[in-house]
């Protein structure tokens, strides 16, 4: 066989090294495009470049056919022409898909070398074997194989460099290395697989069929040139407009950040400040110049500065929370974070939004101390304290320990507030609260519930323990305080309970220490009492009776008996006494005894005195109408009851509603009213113009002045029974009856003595010139119906 020469244009090939140049440039400045794209501009940029970088190739390989010459005629497969061009534009695509992404690793880098190595030496090879002619082709298996080594070797190192220099403003020469290089790789590769490649004259000749002359070729080139031209175009304005307009979202961004009043700060992943807004500047006192390229640590406290953003990015991404920022001056002061986190060519970058909370805190923690603290003493609140007693009653119950409550009130506090005025009591209280506060520990809780109650709460105290502090209490409250430059005077009584013998929730414990600390007070104050089970059956009964007066009084449950008051020197009715009586439907008889101090304690002794004042009225009515000898009817009238302003106005209406003339009725004052004089004078006064008897009852039991006696208007004094039952008994009580009854005489003051249970002591007082009595020895209290027949029968 005959090897063919072969000869080439050096014009030509220059054009195809040129060609290769310019679409390696526009292809690799789209791929450095692409990481900058998303969803159908991405696509669009990717289908460009493979088809430039495609075409390019193909141009080359065509040109330099072109360029060669052999000494016969040489036509082109169509059908394989077209089909060279899709090797080329597709690994080239396929290539500028794996390394346009944002983050790229050297595997993407070299998986995208060897697609465009494939690309142009199957579009090479392709392009031979498209090649129609009498000569048969040979290759050299080195050069071969050198063409394709030549190819990948610049590929690769067109693809590293373009990875580095894509994002880098002012790279532009890496860029156009990046072109040369695969250039040289798609040129080199071309013409060392043409030197591989040797043409021989077989003995036959072969027919060619659909084929094309280098005419046509050469059109083909021109056409891919133009369409390489355009593309570069479209690439330039568009790399120009997207130039511009990242520009311009820059100087946007830039102008927000900075006017924004939040600290404004941008990282790289590594934690490197890049970004710092004036903002930032004014929270921490770095300027920006100090801070770019510093740790952000380093305008976090040391218990936040192994705060590792890249490690913690999944968890505070998109987030607030709450953490230390550290000045330039070294103060600390709390902060808002916000973060985020986003991917670019460069790398991860974290968007710190940093906030000075200094005011929100101090805000939240008025609202706390208003919603937990006692304004007046800064001590917990009823609402901290339970909080605290439930989180040590849970300590207790799991540890198997106990704890103490005291239940602390100040004796005659009000009096204080009288006396002093409200400044002086709210000084008292805080002095209080400090000495209180000396007899605990740090591990104690001192609360104020309200007024002048404090309560306090004893983990871990037993009863001994308790009972000391209750008593170290007393002794240091027991010591007067000066205040304004006056010693004022106040104790304590305080009630305690145990857990879990007293209780087992907070409300149990509580509710019976404050039941200890009223038997204190019940029992002369100054001390502390434990709780007991019969004190709760006490306060229980106690509530029951409060609860139930209102109820009995519509029920008719209450009904007044009289007990006759007895002429002694005659022995005949002059008068009765109006006494309540109550029968409970599930306690029973109560005695007045017992249910006169709770009606007195809630007020409700108004309601029941008017209810006797206007029952005993009714019924001397109903007497004197059946035709009983008139008389009077004698009403007690409580201390409250005749404080009230309207006392003349509410007897007036009992009077006038059950038609009885007021000088049959007879109220009995207790020597207590004296308490207030000067009001009392004029209200008796205004009772007494109305024609109404009035008395002084229990006398000699109280602590009233005798000077009260003649500025008084009374008619009668009431001799207390105590005295008279002892008269026999105890001379000095004996003195006191025979005094009273002179003195009244004296005074011109009717004397009744109360309580007459045996022949000596109405003798005895007989004996003494006594006007009337009352008691057992006569009559116990009596129905009205009985009242009338011992009426009858006298």
């Amino acid at each position: 066989m005959n090897v063919l020469p072969l000869s080439y244009d050096p014009v030509l090939i220059l054009l195809s090294i040129v060609v290769v140049l310019v679409s390696a440039f526009i292809a690799l400045n789209i791929s450095g495009m692409l990481f900058a794209t998303v969803g159908k501009a991405r696509t669009k940029w990717i289908l460009l470049g493979a088809l430039v970088m495609g075409l390019g190739i193909w141009s080359v390989h065509f040109i330099g056919m072109l360029a060669s010459h052999l000494s016969m005629e040489v036509t082109y497969n169509t059908p394989l022409v077209v089909a060279s061009i899709f090797p080329a534009v597709l690994a080239s695509g396929i290539a500028f898909a794996i390394t346009g992404r944002p983050q790229v690793g050297k595997t993407q880098v070299l998986a995208g070398a060897v697609l465009i190595t494939t690309g142009i030496v199957a579009m090479h090879y392709t392009g031979m074997a498209a090649m129609q002619m009498q000569a048969t082709i040979q290759y050299d298996p080195l050069l071969w194989t050198l063409s394709v080594v030549v190819a990948l070797a610049a590929s690769l190192l067109a693809m590293f460099l373009l990875h580095y220099s894509r994002s880098r403003l002012g790279f532009f020469w890496l860029k156009g290395a990046s072109a040369a290089l695969m250039a040289l790789g798609v040129s080199g590769m071309h013409y060392i697989g043409m030197a591989a490649a040797s043409f021989e004259l077989p003995n036959h000749h072969t027919a060619v069929t659909n084929s094309i002359d280098n005419s046509y070729i050469a059109y083909n080139v021109g056409i891919g040139m133009a369409l390489i031209l355009m593309i570069a175009i479209l690439s330039i304005r568009s790399e120009t407009k997207v130039k511009s307009l990242s520009d311009e979202y820059d100087r946007q961004f830039l102008s927000v950040i900075e006017s924004a009043t939040d600290g404004i700060v941008v990282t790289d992943a590594k934690g490197f400040v890049m970004q710092w807004n004036y903002g930032a500047e004014c929270l921490f006192g770095y300027s920006k110049d100090e801070i770019t390229h510093q740790d952000v640590q380093l305008i976090f406290s040391k218990a936040y500065q192994e705060l590792n953003l890249s490690t913690t990015t999944t968890d505070v991404s998109g987030k607030t929370i709450e953490v230390m920022g550290l000045k330039k001056d070294g103060r600390q002061f709390p902060v808002e974070l916000s973060t985020g986190y986003w991917d670019t060519a460069k790398g991860g970058y974290y968007s710190l939004i940093i906030r000075d909370i200094t005011d929100r805190r101090a805000t939240e923690e008025k609202i706390s101390n208003l919603v937990y603290l006692d304004s007046l003493t800064g001590l917990p609140n009823r609402r901290l304290f339970n909080d605290r007693l439930e989180s040590t009653i849970g300590q207790a119950l799991e540890n198997g320990l106990v704890l103490t409550v005291l239940y602390l009130d100040l004796d005659q506090f009000k009096l204080v507030n009288d006396t002093y005025g409200h400044t002086t009591g709210d000084q008292l209280l805080m002095e209080v609260a400090d000495r209180i506060k000396s007899c605990i520990t740090k591990t104690d809780t001192l609360a104020r519930l309200g007024g002048d109650e404090f309560i306090l709460l004893l983990p871990s105290a037993d009863y001994t323990k308790a009972g000391a502090i209750a008593q170290k209490i007393i002794e240091v409250l027991n010591d007067p305080f000066l205040l304004n430059n006056e010693s004022v005077f106040t104790t304590p009584s305080i009630g305690v309970s145990l857990y879990p013998a007293d209780g087992k929730d907070s409300e149990m414990l509580v509710k019976n220490a404050d039941i200890a600390m009223y038997r204190v007070k019940e029992e002369g104050k100054n001390h502390f009492q434990f709780f007991t089970s019969e004190m709760n059956e006490l306060v229980s009964r106690k509530s029951t009776i409060a609860m139930s007066i209102r109820k009995g009084l519509k029920l008719g449950e209450f009904t007044v008996h009289y007990q006759p008051q007895i002429d002694i020197e005659t022995e005949n009715i002059i008068g009765v006494e109006a006494l309540v009586r109550w029968h409970h439907p599930k306690l029973g008889s109560i005695s007045p005894a017992e249910f006169i101090p709770i009606a007195e304690e809630n007020g409700m002794i108004i309601h029941i005195g008017e209810f006797v004042l206007r029952t005993a009225c009714q019924q001397n009515k109903d007497w004197q109408d059946s035709g009983m000898a008139p008389f009077r009817v004698a009403v007690n009238i409580s201390a409250k009851q005749f404080s009230q302003g309207n006392i003349a106005t509410v007897v007036t209406s009992a009077l006038e509603d059950a038609g009885l003339a007021p000088h049959f009725l007879e109220l009995e004052l207790t020597e207590s009213i004296i308490q207030g004089a000067t009001s009392a004078i004029s209200k008796m006064q205004e009772l007494k113009t109305m024609g109404i008897h009035l008395s002084i009852d229990d006398f000699g039991t109280g602590y009233s002045s005798l000077s009260y006696l003649k500025l008084f208007p009374v008619d009668t004094l009431k001799i207390d029974q105590h005295f008279t039952r002892n008269i026999h008994n105890d001379p000095k009580d004996a003195a006191l009856v025979a005094t009273i009854i002179q003195m009244a005489h004296n005074l011109e003051l009717n004397v009744i003595a109360e309580g007459v249970e045996t022949l000596e002591q109405l003798a005895f007082l007989k004996n003494k010139r006594c006007n009337q009595a009352q008691g057992y020895y006569f009559q116990k209290p009596l129905l009205p119906e009985k009242i009338e027949e011992l009426y009858m029968n006298t």
